[in-house]
């Protein structure tokens, strides 16, 4: 088995103003591809493409950042997306 590389986690551009955060899965051996596509569509409203891309990444680099926003909206869809029972975190840029 090679090794993997997991992209570093940088900081967004919050010139915007408020305080951004991201919220990160992490991969398990329980939840299938199809459970994690759709609790992130559920959770996020994205597309199933996007869905789909974030599964990759979760599956292959062992997470992946799959929502940023203000906090309380991100600690909302990491609220969902952990319900399927998938290591979750909310975490401040």
């Amino acid at each position: 088995m090679g090794v993997k590389s997991v992209p570093e986690i940088s900081p967004a551009d919050t010139s915007t103003g408020g305080s951004e955060y991201i919220v990160i899965v992490y991969d398990n051996d329980t939840n299938t591809i199809d459970e994690v596509i759709n609790i992130l569509i559920v959770a996020t409203a994205c597309s199933s493409q996007e869905a789909a891309m974030e599964t990759w990444e979760i599956h292959n680099l062992g997470r992946s950042i799959v929502h940023h926003g203000g906090e309380e909206e991100c600690h909302r869809a990491a609220g969902i997306i952990a319900t399927i029972g998938i290591r979750v975190e909310v975490r401040l840029l």
